[in-house]
């Protein structure tokens, strides 16, 4: 097969293309959130228990997680653009199941089927978008192409509210449909085929631990959450879960060609940056899960107001994420990066006043000093993660860092709930004295079924609600101060070994980084793709 040209006449136009099938798969995790609330409602939705609603999120997320890696080496194989075609079918698929689902279990296994879509659409598009531009000009695409997935994740709640102010549940999933069409024709039409030129094989064995034992730790963590951590039930998942991750780093060690390349993280750069991106999408995933209900439920505004809300958040995404190339170059990878935790945890950490009445400007100016942040996080830890992996493992490199901030998604949402959950419960169980059974049991379970419930009670159902939405919100205020300070974790990982501006001068130089792990880019950033691959083979 030819190989693509460095700078692709239509490389623009192919990265436009890709980004309107990666929103569709980036923006489907939000666009749920603002749906929770209905979906919780018996009468409206499905009747889902606050383990479910998680689940929902967590079955497409930690099969994206779990089969990145694997796809993204079938589509080096044999075809991105073939990936990328075949994940749009599968997304698509996926997509009407959910939408016509009957039952949380039928939604959540729809949902696994669009996870496997998104695992190939998600790190094959970055793969293409990588070989299509320059040298020079590939930070500034990567950075338009992470601006866009932090977009998506603001969307999608704007874009839910809209759909539920006229539409059913389903039509969130719905509006998957024509998008996937379209850009499947375009895609087909306009995206050139590419491949590596090594033909690695599939690691099904480690894809299949690593979905099993992730899957084992998420079940243990949520039902901790829900039973509690004394109860002896959550913890032989956790040993389950903890025990095949040891197994699964211990296959992936010993395997001739590893779903997921150990060898990569021995590079600084790589392992910083990952960490950086892990950390921010675990707090910020967490936190949206739960601001949903906060907004909804607590303030209670429509879906559509409070996807509104969220509208600062993608304004800061759109302003910042294609500038920070930019301010890479002036300022270098540490301080873009290190700034954008700094703001992030300090946008998270700044809630810790919130209450039922708090003024929207403060809660619209947390979004956005959150859009700030994480922008200035994911596009140059993205670009920094790309930099340091060879040209024509463009796909391993992508898929590995997505996978870990799927998986760091997925977790966070998990151990908010742990964290949030009893802290809920501790603060609405006195007030439940006196209730019927059957309500007592709903309410402490989750505001959502509070507030349900709370209707057939008579004049106890105001009193109900208010101890229901003051115990949520001191809970909620608990969690996010703890997910701002595992953010600034990151902080010191980044400041060590993120390259700076001195650095980044040198490497464009062609000067080798010293106490760089393999994967360094000096010495073949300027070669045409086909000899890159050869430099590294």
């Amino acid at each position: 097969m030819t190989a693509v040209p460095q700078n692709h006449p239509r490389r623009w136009v192919v990265l436009g293309v890709l980004i309107v099938s990666l929103l569709a798969v980036v923006l489907d995790n939000t666009v749920l959130n603002v749906a929770l609330t209905t979906l919780a409602d018996p009468a409206h939705g499905l009747g889902a228990s606050q383990s479910e609603l998680e689940w929902s999120i967590n079955s497409y997320t930690l099969v994206f997680a779990g089969f990145l890696l694997s796809l993204g080496t079938l589509g080096d194989r044999f075809g991105r653009k073939r990936g990328v075609l075949a994940g749009l079918v599968l997304f698509c698929l996926g997509s009407l199941l959910s939408a016509y689902a009957h039952s949380p279990a039928q939604l959540i296994g729809a949902r696994v089927v669009m996870g496997l879509g998104a695992a190939a659409i998600m790190p094959l598009s970055l793969a293409i978008v990588t070989g299509l531009f320059s040298e020079s000009d590939r930070p500034r695409a990567i950075a338009v192409w992470s601006g866009s997935v932090g977009i998506g994740v603001a969307l999608g709640p704007i874009v839910g509210g809209l759909l539920l102010e006229h539409f059913w549940w389903g039509s969130v999933f719905l509006i998957n449909v024509p998008v996937t069409v379209a850009a499947f024709v375009v895609i087909a039409l306009v995206v050139p085929e590419m491949r590596a030129r090594s033909s690695a094989r599939v690691d099904a064995i480690g894809a299949l631990l690593s979905i099993v034992a992730l899957t084992s730790l998420t079940y243990g963590i949520i039902d901790g959450g829900d039973h509690g951590f004394d109860d002896a039930r959550p913890w032989p998942w956790l040993a389950a879960g903890v025990l095949l991750l040891a197994v699964f780093v211990w296959w992936e060690g010993r395997a001739a060609e590893p779903a997921l390349d150990l060898r990569l993280f021995r590079d600084a750069r790589f392992s910083a940056a990952n960490t950086a991106i892990s950390l921010v999408f675990f707090a910020a995933i967490g936190a949206f899960f739960f601001i949903q209900f906060y907004l909804q439920l607590v303030r209670g505004f429509s879906p559509l107001k409070a996807g509104l809300l969220v509208t600062p958040f993608a304004v800061a995404q759109l302003v910042f994420a294609p500038a920070s190339a930019a301010l890479v170059r002036r300022f270098g990878f540490r301080a873009v990066c290190g700034a954008g935790l700094v703001l992030t945890a300090g946008a998270l950490g700044g809630t810790v006043q919130l209450t039922a009445t708090t003024s929207l400007v403060i809660v619209g100016g947390a979004f956005f000093a959150a859009g700030i942040g994480m922008s200035l996080v994911m596009a140059p830890s993205m670009a920094s993660v790309m930099a340091s992996v060879p040209r024509d493992r463009a796909s391993v490199g992508s898929a590995t860092a997505n996978t870990v901030r799927q998986v760091a998604s997925a977790l966070g949402i998990a151990v908010a709930g742990s964290i949030l959950t009893p802290l809920y419960r501790a603060g609405i169980d006195p007030h439940l004295a006196g209730l019927p059974t059957a309500a007592r049991e709903a309410a402490a379970e989750a505001l959502a079924a509070a507030h349900a419930v709370a209707p057939s009670l008579g004049p106890a159902g105001p009193a109900l609600v208010d101890a229901a939405d003051t115990a949520f919100v001191e809970a909620l205020r608990t969690t996010l101060l703890i997910l701002a300070v595992t953010v600034l974790a990151a902080t010191p990982i980044v400041a060590r070994w993120l390259p700076g501006r001195r650095h980044e001068d040198r490497r464009a130089s062609g000067v080798r980084l010293s106490g760089d792990g393999g994967g360094d880019l000096g010495d073949t950033a300027g070669l045409p793709e086909t000899q890159h691959e050869d430099a590294h083979s």
